[in-house]
């Protein structure tokens, strides 16, 4: 069936590292394979608004959280509390308005810019990073690939997406863009290659070359929006982990509390043995993202 597909239609590019010029089908339009972290093709957004969800980590620019070796990107979770003392985390104030552009918040929304933690709601405490291509390339119809290595720890969740919200969140298409395939050794001990197939009569998801999941358009189709690229490593929150997830060392906040951040925090001795610190086992690591046209 995918060959079939790859016959199709239209594709649309735009961003500074887009191709110009003709377009055929089966053309290669966007490629990293990480032998250097190319900051021309991802921005990283700096922020401490968790996404929407009340996520745990702040994302930031470092080389610390986000960094490629022998060719791989990774994307990895560090304690702040490690840089400025676990006090900080309940008495100290984060302001990340920066004074250069690039090290300027990216997003204010939820807190995003300052915080100040108190022991109801300490500061964010995972450094973490996410990285979009928002100025350098954004497409509509194609074939993505993207082979990576999912982080093995309790509440660590990584995204490599296109977004299923279209321009806002009151458009948020989640539910019927969402597919799921468990794997019995994990997606955590090798790396696997997930893609995407989009043209303008269908939307298909796969794993391995295995489909998984197949959208098909409403009248009108799918709407003209164009897609960029997002990877991140995020932490916690309380949308997505239900109180009652079947885990051996339980949940240490509920997704209602005021304070979970901080009953997160205080519950590390539960989940931190799991991340396997010292080691990338806690990472987000992508070997490669490839498009192609249609």
């Amino acid at each position: 069936m995918l060959n079939i597909l790859l016959t199709a239609l239209l594709i649309f590019v735009s961003g500074n590292q887009a191709p110009s010029g003709q377009i055929c089908p089966g053309d290669l339009i966007f490629e990293d394979t990480f032998d250097e972290l190319n900051l021309k093709k991802w921005q990283h957004e700096l922020t401490l608004g968790g996404g929407g969800n009340w996520e745990f980590e702040l994302y930031s620019n470092n080389r610390t959280n986000s960094y490629v070796q022998d060719g791989i990107l990774h994307i990895k979770p560090t304690l702040l509390a490690d840089e400025t003392g676990e006090d900080f985390l309940y008495h100290g104030t984060l302001d990340i308005n920066g004074g250069t552009p690039v090290d300027q918040c990216t997003n204010a929304q939820w807190y995003g810019c300052e915080r100040t933690g108190g022991p109801d709601g300490i500061l964010n405490p995972i450094k973490s990073a996410r990285v979009r291509t928002v100025d350098s390339f954004s497409f509509k119809y194609g074939r993505v690939d993207v082979r990576a290595k999912l982080p093995g720890g309790d509440w660590l969740w990584p995204v490599d997406s296109t977004l299923h919200f279209g321009p806002n969140y009151n458009y948020n298409r989640y539910e019927y863009a969402h597919f799921e395939k468990n794997n019995a050794g994990g997606y955590d001990t090798n790396f696997h290659t997930y893609g995407m197939l989009w043209s303008q009569i269908v939307c298909s998801f796969y794993v391995d070359e295995e489909v998984i999941g197949t959208v098909t358009p409403p009248a009108g189709g799918f709407g003209n929006w164009s897609f960029i690229f997002i990877l991140n490593l995020a932490v916690g929150g309380v949308n997505y982990f239900p109180d009652n997830a079947n885990n051996p060392g339980g949940k240490p906040w509920l997704n209602d509390s005021p304070k979970a951040s901080t009953d997160f925090w205080e519950g590390r001795d539960q989940w931190l043995p799991t991340w396997h610190l010292g080691t990338d086992d806690s990472h987000l690591q992508v070997d490669h993202i490839r498009v192609w046209a249609l």
